[in-house]
């Protein structure tokens, strides 16, 4: 039997009959369980952040979802006030997720504000394009059915060379676009592996960190039957997360 290795999927903070709560979406778990083919365990965000290295280690890898809130500007050195909704308690354990999966050699794989969270952890800042009129946007409109929302796209230009271009096996790719925040600075040690046609980051991936960390701004999780490239994605998730990386040296540990 093949092996299935555990998976922490990050939850977001949500009310649920007026109170606080942790919640992932199911499609990110069936996507973990069908098409990684692993087993899926949702990662709480109202934890200390010194939790972080303790959850990480019973991990075979990290999934950061996508989600509907922003990240707060602050955490990466903006003044801007943030655009509701937003989530305080995932911000912060996001990074300190990341950071703790970077030295204890797991595999982080980011998703939309997934992608966004790793930038900043690794000391990248983000950009509002709703603050900038004159850009095509990367949103459907607020009020667009769900299926609707999903099925507005773009072409994305693949990097020759990348990690995106070795397991989508493609030079393009269109994607599904549904965020407001991207990147503006790339953080250190990332580079990038696809763009939107206006220059928008759309995937990213580490170097030189002892297991792969790597991000797409798209949603793959989103009935990905039929898109080989979304597919690939899990596929590429599941196999990094069986494999077996020695802890980071101490320069990636800094990275």
């Amino acid at each position: 039997m093949q092996h299935r290795p555990l998976i922490g999927v990050i939850a977001c903070e949500r009310v649920v009959e007026g109170e606080p709560a942790q919640a992932v979406k199911h499609r990110y778990l069936e996507a973990v369980e069908r098409h990684a083919h692993a087993l899926p365990v949702v990662i709480p965000t109202n934890q200390p952040e010194e939790h972080a290295a303790d959850i990480v280690a019973r991990l075979d890898a990290i999934l950061l979802t996508g989600s509907g809130s922003n990240i707060e500007p602050k955490r990466y050195g903006s003044r801007t006030p943030p655009q509701p909704p937003t989530d305080r308690g995932r911000d912060g354990f996001s990074a300190a997720l990341i950071r703790a999966a970077i030295v204890a050699g797991k595999p982080v794989f980011g998703i939309c504000r997934g992608l966004q969270e790793i930038n900043v952890a690794l000391g990248g800042t983000l950009h509002d394009l709703r603050d900038e009129p004159n850009r095509a946007p990367h949103h459907a409109p607020p009020e667009a059915a769900l299926d609707d929302t999903f099925a507005f796209s773009h072409p994305a230009k693949v990097v020759s060379g990348s990690i995106l271009q070795r397991f989508a096996m493609s030079d393009a790719l269109t994607v599904n676009s549904v965020h407001y925040q991207a990147i503006d600075r790339l953080g250190e040690g990332l580079v990038v592996n696809a763009t939107g046609p206006d220059g928008v980051v759309e995937a990213i991936s580490a170097l030189n960190t002892a297991a792969p960390v790597f991000a797409v701004q798209w949603h793959p999780e989103w009935q990905p039957e039929g898109r080989k490239h979304d597919l690939a994605f899990w596929n590429y998730l599941g196999e990094a997360a069986r494999a077996r990386y020695l802890p980071a040296s101490a320069p990636e540990a800094h990275a």
